[in-house]
């Protein structure tokens, strides 16, 4: 009898507005690919592009970004992980081409669907006393939202509004087809 089959690695990139949960949803997804015994990574993009200075250039520093993905996610795939879960924003389809080419493999991209007003609530209660920061996270919200609204880079959307970050997890993961 022949071992099974490795199965064929995929990505999955969580993608939405400026607090819609993206990375709170991706680490319920490795939460639960782990629980489910399935090789697997998480990435906080945001976390990828963090250095300074940022070229003048390069406003969110995407550059710098997806040198960094191409190294981890081959590191991942080359310890074993099949599943990659990418927390980020892709604001176009050249954006989306760019993190597959990226992470050398198939890259699905499911949209956080959170309304504007319980985005804002979150977003208050993120940055507290941090009015700078929180003044330019709701202008954002509002601006990524309409930017993602034209893009259309997803392959599915699912709700985030009024259900738990684990239920939310669980969704996108049978939607993908991964579960």
């Amino acid at each position: 009898m022949l071992p099974d089959a490795r199965p064929v690695p995929r990505a999955l990139l969580i993608t939405g507005t400026v607090g819609a949960g993206k990375t709170s949803v991706a680490e319920a997804i490795g939460a639960l690919l782990t629980n489910a015994e399935i090789p697997s990574a998480v990435m906080d993009l945001d976390c990828l592009r963090r250095s300074w200075p940022t070229p003048a250039a390069d406003r969110f520093n995407v550059g710098m970004l997806l040198r960094n993905l191409r190294c981890v996610a081959g590191n991942y795939l080359d310890a074993g992980a099949t599943r990659l879960v990418l927390a980020g924003v892709a604001e176009s389809r050249a954006d989306r081409d760019h993190y597959e080419e990226a992470v050398g493999i198939d890259l699905s991209v499911c949209r956080l669907r959170v309304h504007l007003p319980t985005v804002h609530q979150r977003l208050a209660h993120r940055h507290g006393d941090d009015h700078d920061g929180l003044r330019w996270h709701l202008d954002r919200s509002g601006e990524l939202d309409r930017i993602l609204d034209q893009a259309e880079v997803e392959d599915f959307t699912t709700d985030a509004n009024n259900k738990s970050i684990t239920a939310t997890a669980t969704a996108v993961l049978q939607t993908a087809n991964w579960l």
